[in-house]
């Protein structure tokens, strides 16, 4: 879906380049993201794809097609794009700003209301509660979803997605995230997604690029960039608890054994992180945990001995 070939980007009289010689493929589906320390070129990268930056040199492939070949404004209405600060338009209601790329586009009115109202519906945000609120009406969690919901309101294959829930507190960016992630899941969007936060890139990407001074030092799965580090840089920037984000990674499920759990075991379902049931077990002061059906009925237990195996398979 995306091809970055040999990408070189310089600004002004510097003689480092922000980006430098970078070659990426991004297939159908994937979500991509770009970190590494600041600086690295991850942001640059990103914003060439759409030619809100003009690289220097190297070629950009989108869908096969060449961006460079492209009017600008016409790609940037074919891809979606959400940014930290959201860039809602204040004197525009939720439904205006839902509706903006489609109007550009030409649709007429009845297609652009339905669209509005499927979209605030898919972000969890019934239409008829948002659609004619003002952006100054809401809270950061809800403008980041209107923001969304703005950037797939055309339909786009692609989404450019940078640093979304930076602003946002810990307890809704974490629910966002997966909110979200779901979402763009099930809608197949092919997703470069920037962040700095490596357990962001951990639970959000499908493939991971850690850059460092405007290369790629490692582009990999997640479980692959923390079980096989690519170097020194990496196992520093991916942290010294890489077996536990490894557990982030893994689900209690396929670790689950028969038998009843202990009284006062904490009740979890098969999809739960190993990281989150192993938490949940210390502090309900239990070596296992009750699997759970969405019935409430017990499937079997996962016990500590488990997590620590999976913990030991996950080391390189």
């Amino acid at each position: 879906m995306i091809t970055l070939d040999r990408l070189t980007k310089t600004f002004g009289t510097s003689a480092q380049s922000a980006v430098d010689g970078l070659s990426l493929t991004i297939n159908a589906g994937e979500i991509c993201v770009l970190i590494g320390p600041s600086g690295c070129g991850k942001t640059t990268t990103m914003r060439m794809i759409n030619r809100m930056v003009e690289p220097d040199s190297g070629r950009i492939e989108v869908g096969g097609r060449n961006v460079t070949q492209i009017d600008a404004v016409e790609l940037r209405r074919s891809i979606g794009y959400v940014i930290q600060q959201v860039g809602l338009f204040p004197h525009m209601t939720i439904g205006e700003n839902v509706a903006t790329v489609p109007k550009m586009l030409g649709w007429d009115a009845p297609r652009i209301a339905r669209r509005v109202d499927e979209l605030l519906a898919l972000v969890g945000m019934e239409p008829g509660l948002y659609r004619e609120r003002f952006p100054r009406e809401l809270s950061g969690g809800q403008k980041q979803r209107v923001g969304v919901a703005r950037a797939l309101a055309a339909d786009p294959p692609v989404m450019l997605m940078d640093e979304p829930f930076g602003a946002i507190d810990p307890i809704t960016r974490t629910r966002l995230q997966d909110e979200f992630l779901r979402i763009l899941r099930e809608l197949g969007k092919t997703i470069v997604f920037v962040t700095h936060d490596i357990d962001e890139a951990i639970r959000m990407g499908s493939r991971i690029a850690i850059l460092r001074a405007g290369k790629v030092v490692q582009y990999d799965t997640p479980e692959r960039i923390l079980a096989h580090p690519a170097d020194a840089f990496v196992e520093a920037f991916v942290g010294g608890d890489r077996s536990l984000k490894r557990l982030a990674l893994l689900t209690a499920g396929p670790c689950m054994e028969g038998g009843m759990p202990a009284a006062g075991a904490p009740h979890l379902a098969p999809a739960t992180p190993l990281r989150d049931a192993l938490s949940a077990m210390l502090d309900a002061g239990t070596d296992e945990a009750g699997i759970v059906d969405t019935n409430g009925s017990l499937l079997g237990r996962v016990t500590l001995q488990a997590i620590r195996q999976a913990a030991a398979v996950a080391k390189p």
